[in-house]
């Protein structure tokens, strides 16, 4: 218990910036598919040393599947020195479709401390007011199971109308609710600077006391749009990590690869294409 509580405190804090670098994870979306080895041999090549795994319909593990199949992904992962920092789930309340209950348990006894909650959504037809006092008890209900579990939940900020948390000011109002150590952020920079656009810093700050993962990748404005781009390429650059350093922010985060174009990783080319747009981004990340 001890242990757990440590594992989840918060970990920005206003303090001097870190000495070490943070512990870089690679969100695992854009390799869906692979066999178990063959995505850890292939994450080793990319060179971080943990994954954020999509454990949720189509994604690494099926959650009807996640007694028998997790345990397989930590172990092929763990034989090449690399951990599962994060599950990406389908769960955003306590339910028996998602199985929340087994999830949860299967991660933790498995070591993994936290998950990204599936996000919530607007109706557009009701006073948001309304929308997000349903919302409360809902979320009350996942965090008392998680923390029973020994399992921090993370919220992530989508950008669009139809995102709860897309101008972070809705959903952190309802996360005051609960300690930092029991709820905390996936702070997306690009959904809040398509979002946002140069009020970004306010949101960043408004996460600040209960940052559990910030979130890496990038985004050019086209037309009256945007479009995913190589984190070098784009709108969100250095002044993003000169905030988290002066804010004492010593990790995780998470690189997110979302700009390729679609394509089989059966196709030896295209994994070629993946793994080096991968280890690109790490290095700019870096």
């Amino acid at each position: 218990a001890v242990a757990g509580a440590t594992l989840l405190r918060p970990v920005f804090a206003a303090s001097p910036a870190p000495a070490r670098s943070p512990e870089i994870s690679l969100f695992t979306k854009h390799l869906v598919g692979l066999p178990y080895e063959q995505l850890a041999d292939v994450v080793a090549e990319i060179g971080v040393t943990g994954i954020e795994a999509p454990v949720r319909k189509g994604g690494h593990v099926e959650p009807g599947r996640v007694e028998e199949d997790l345990p397989r992904l930590v172990e092929a992962l763990r034989r090449r020195g690399l951990a599962i920092t994060m599950l990406t789930t389908g769960i955003n309340e306590v339910s028996a479709t998602t199985r929340t209950a087994a999830v949860l348990r299967t991660a933790r006894a498995l070591g993994i401390p936290r998950f990204r909650m599936n996000w919530y959504a607007y109706d557009g037809r009701r006073s948001p007011w309304v929308q997000l006092d349903e919302i409360r008890p809902k979320l009350r209900d996942l965090v008392q199971l998680a923390r029973e579990i020994g399992i921090q939940p993370c919220y992530q900020n989508h950008s669009g109308a139809k995102y709860v948390g897309a101008g972070v000011w809705d959903m952190a109002m309802l996360m005051r609710d609960h300690p930092p150590a029991d709820l905390a952020w996936a702070f997306d920079i690009l959904h809040a600077t398509v979002e946002g656009s140069t009020s970004w810093p306010t949101e960043l700050e408004l996460v600040r006391d209960r940052l559990g993962m910030a979130y890496f990748k990038n985004f050019a404005w086209e037309g009256k749009g945007h479009r995913s781009v190589a984190l070098a390429d784009g709108v969100v650059g250095p002044a993003y990590v000169d905030r988290l350093k002066r804010g004492g922010f010593a990790g995780p985060v998470c690189l997110h690869v979302e700009y390729l174009p679609e394509g089989s990783l059966k196709d030896a080319t295209y994994l070629k294409r993946a793994v080096a747009a991968s280890r690109q981004d790490l290095a700019t990340l870096r």
